[in-house]
């Protein structure tokens, strides 16, 4: 899991809820009628005690039947207009707030795929799904509801203390009282609960990065027998978070029950004072029925605030978990434009190339140092070296997967780092010895690796790649393969993957060891296809087997972290004891044995 950010001593949930303004912007005119509507709906229950003032003072004191009728007339259609009110603010507002959440997780989404590589190391992937699914989520539920009815309960107890000191001073400031300690309890469980609501957040991510991998993982843990222990796993998370949960609940256990129980006690207190009054004759019944149903109907407005902080602190939370997302920095898409090396085909060259991963720990070597290569237009160079020496990270530098820290990469005489992403990856294909399908059909899975590629170039690649076998599946090209494509085999994915480099004739080729999950008759038939697109363009294999490296025109032998040693195949086996121990080791007896006679 990533390191969490410090939480800062001075962290404001009003500012953390203040970034949302420009999601809300375009909405604001539905959501402030919506919120005047329900302020609206609101003080209309506050009419409702004066009816009952007119009620009790005027027809019931008169014994007067038609103006009880009357006033109870009056008290319905109040009932009704309330309840009309707070049904409109609702469809006001539905809509709205459903086109700000979905904007924000598209933000969020757009906002994933252009940021470094680096970034989705570090970061597990449930963490980034809890942030686009339960925070949005409980960002669009605060919008709806908590937000407006902070300003709707505010407004509604501000009018009602007013028609309360309006009725009697005396008793208003009795109900008055608590305000003061109802604030510093109001601090202090905010204060609590944004602690809590942050941690119970981020063990939410973390189960569902368990989830995530025991579902994409299946077959490891059923293969090993893993049931129990994962199940234990998930338990033991699982258990942290309600543990977590539960202490959310007490907090606002206590709040709601402190905010009730004081405000109470106001009232009764109010209640006797009044009585007495009303005893004394200095207050007439009708004002002491109107004053306890006004303060009665500020119970929810006040009551809800235990309730409304907490839905707001959960909120100001996921606020802060969307934007420690959106606010790293994305991938720049070019550096300032410096001198080309020249014009023309020039091929791959390496100058100077130095690599160390963003969260290496200070003063420790870097994983490539130094490295000078040079790829001429048109040829095929095998990158060899032990397991750990960085052949892969090389190959991940060329498409900018990773910026490089030192030296710099030509493509034909022009640094990468100048170049705008889209066009240096329409220049340059990878497949990598890992392949990644997505769960979409064959045909559009292989297509990723040319945007527009027709049918005719979809087939070439699917030959070149041996991947013919499409053909027999259920609907052919377009057959679902599945989430990761777990439905095919290995070297099936392989394949598809394989093709999905070549589709476009990319002018450069990055291949990491693309033929690791062949068997030998299909490895050697994927290769003679191969040899035909490596004439066609300048390509940089990852090779481990000595039939893999038999594809290049050279070989360069990545050692320590740089170039230790450039040449033929035959010219290697001959003159470095490194590579033939590698070779030694790849199981290809005949290459071996032999430096006669072996072609490309």
């Amino acid at each position: 899991m990533p390191e969490k950010p410090a939480e800062p001593t001075d962290r404001s949930a009003v500012r953390s809820l203040l970034r949302l303004w420009p999601y809300v912007r375009p909405v604001r005119a539905r959501w402030i009628s919506a919120a005047l509507v329900a302020v609206l709906a609101s003080c209309l229950a506050l009419v409702i005690p004066l009816v009952l003032k007119w009620m009790v003072d005027g027809p019931v004191a008169d014994r007067d039947p038609g103006g009880v009728w009357l006033g109870a007339l009056y008290l319905l259609l109040l009932g009704i207009a309330e309840a009309g009110l707070f049904g409109l603010r609702r469809w006001l507002v539905a809509r709205p707030l459903a086109g700000v959440e979905a904007s924000m997780r598209a933000d969020l989404y757009r906002h994933l795929q252009r940021l470094p590589v680096a970034f989705h190391d570090r970061w597990p992937s449930g963490q980034l799904l809890s942030r686009g699914t339960t925070d949005l989520m409980l960002l669009r539920m605060f919008l709806a509801f908590p937000l407006t009815f902070l300003l709707v309960n505010a407004t509604t107890i501000l009018v009602g203390f007013v028609i309360l000191f309006a009725q009697e001073w005396s008793l208003g400031l009795v109900l008055l009282a608590p305000a003061l300690p109802l604030m510093v309890l109001c601090s202090l469980f905010e204060t609590k609960y944004s602690l809590v609501a942050r941690k119970a957040q981020d063990q939410v991510g973390d189960l569902t990065t368990v989830v995530e991998e025991s579902v994409l993982g299946i077959r490891i843990v059923k293969g090993f027998g893993r049931n129990r222990s994962q199940a234990l796993a998930f338990r033991a998370l699982a258990q942290r978070l309600r543990t977590t949960e539960l202490g959310k609940a007490r907090l606002l256990a206590g709040i709601w029950a402190l905010i009730t129980v004081i405000p109470e006690l106001a009232i009764g207190a109010a209640l006797v004072l009044g009585t007495i009054q009303v005893a004394d004759g200095d207050l007439s019944a009708g004002t002491l029925v109107a004053f306890l149903s006004t303060a009665l109907a500020l119970r929810w407005p006040v009551e809800s605030i235990g309730f409304l902080l907490a839905m707001s602190q959960e909120s100001a939370t996921a606020a802060d978990r969307f934007f420690e997302v959106m606010d790293v920095a994305e991938e720049p898409e070019a550096g300032t434009p410096g001198e080309a090396a020249g014009r023309g085909s020039q091929g791959l060259v390496f100058e100077g190339v130095e690599f160390r991963y963003p969260d290496a720990e200070p003063g420790s070597p870097p994983v490539l140092d130094r490295i000078d290569l040079r790829i001429r237009p048109g040829e095929t160079m095998a990158l060899v070296g032990a397991t750990g020496s960085g052949k892969t990270t090389l190959t991940t530098l060329v498409p900018r997967l990773h910026e490089v820290t030192g030296g710099r990469i030509l493509l034909d005489g022009e640094d990468i780092a100048t170049m705008e992403r889209p066009r240096l990856r329409e220049l340059v294909s990878v497949a990598f010895e890992e392949p990644t399908l997505f769960s979409a059909t064959v045909g559009e899975n292989v297509s990723m690796g040319a945007e527009g590629a027709g049918e005719q170039e979809l087939r070439r690649a699917l030959s070149v790649a041996q991947a013919d076998f499409v053909h027999e599946l259920p609907q052919g090209i377009g057959t679902q393969v599945g989430e990761q494509g777990l439905s095919l085999s290995g070297g099936q994915r392989q394949r598809l993957a394989l093709a999905r480099a070549v589709v476009g004739g990319p002018r450069f080729l990055v291949l990491d060891d693309p033929l690791s999950a062949l068997d030998v008759h299909t490895e050697a038939l994927v290769e003679a296809a191969l040899r035909r697109v490596l004439e066609e363009t300048t390509a940089l294999v990852v090779a481990h087997r000595p039939s893999t490296v038999m594809l290049a025109d050279r070989v360069a032998l990545l050692s320590g972290g740089r170039i230790s040693a450039v040449g033929t195949h035959q010219e290697l086996l001959r003159t470095n004891a490194e590579y033939a121990w590698l070779m030694s080791g790849a199981g290809d007896a005949g290459v071996l044995v032999s430096e006669e006679g072996s072609t490309r």
